[in-house]
């Protein structure tokens, strides 16, 4: 087979460790990724500790998420997929001194640096709260054949069954999942669960979500920033 969602299926495949810290992270952060509940007091706090532009840049967020009213899904799509793809790549050990983090939208918007999860996570949040219904977003891992390594992107499905549409930072256009050949999918999730990208479909569900709540790490993180 060919194509952005196509390989062959391995029912016999196990879940390889890094997808299962990711998905350890996924469970935790969607607490608070249901109420993000950005006040004026976390705007304020970003101005404080990170300066003015940081400020803004959150400020920037709050705008964009209470457009979700005023706009179809795909000119949400669009919005957000641009407004984070503006933020600089910087690697986690670069930024963060490790090998591997997952910043929350506000860590990223406030250091103003991130990596491929950190837009992917983002973007799934923000259109969350603008009001896209979470069965309709994966966030994917797929590997860059381009780069020859592994890659992260989040993907929409208007339909269960239809072609999905990748929000990327390596190719910033709103693209079909069939005009993204060089992407090989592995697997991708939400907080409804795993599935193995096996096909253009949803793909096979070998997962919950529900037992993914237990890296306390990040879930104290994420419930400080709710409260700031």
């Amino acid at each position: 087979m060919t194509g952005y969602l196509r390989f062959k299926e391995n029912r016999q495949r196990s879940i390889p460790a890094f997808l299962i810290s990711a998905i350890l992270w996924l469970g935790v952060a969607i607490a608070f990724a249901e109420s993000i509940g950005l006040t004026a007091e976390v705007v304020a706090w970003a101005k404080q500790n990170f300066g003015d532009q940081a400020g803004d840049r959150v400020a920037s967020w709050h705008r964009l998420m209470q457009q979700g009213d005023q706009l179809d899904e795909v000119e949400k799509l669009r919005r957000v997929n641009d407004f984070f793809n503006q933020i600089p790549y910087q690697s986690d050990a670069e930024l963060w001194g490790k090998e591997d983090y997952w910043a929350t939208p506000l860590e990223l918007l406030v250091h103003e640096g991130g990596d491929c999860e950190d837009y992917s996570i983002a973007k799934y949040f923000t259109l969350k709260e603008m009001g896209v219904a979470e069965d309709k977003l994966r966030i994917m891992y797929v590997k860059s054949i381009k780069l020859n390594q592994s890659h992260m992107v989040l993907t929409y499905y208007p339909e269960p069954s239809s072609i999905p549409k990748v929000l990327d930072n390596l190719n910033p256009q709103l693209l079909s999942a069939s005009n993204r050949l060089d992407l090989t999918p592995v697997y991708s999730f939400n907080a409804d669960g795993l599935w193995l990208a096996k096909s253009l479909g949803q793909g096979k569900k070998v997962g919950p979500s529900t037992r993914l709540s237990l890296w306390q790490e990040l879930k104290k993180r994420m419930a400080q920033e709710a409260k700031r």
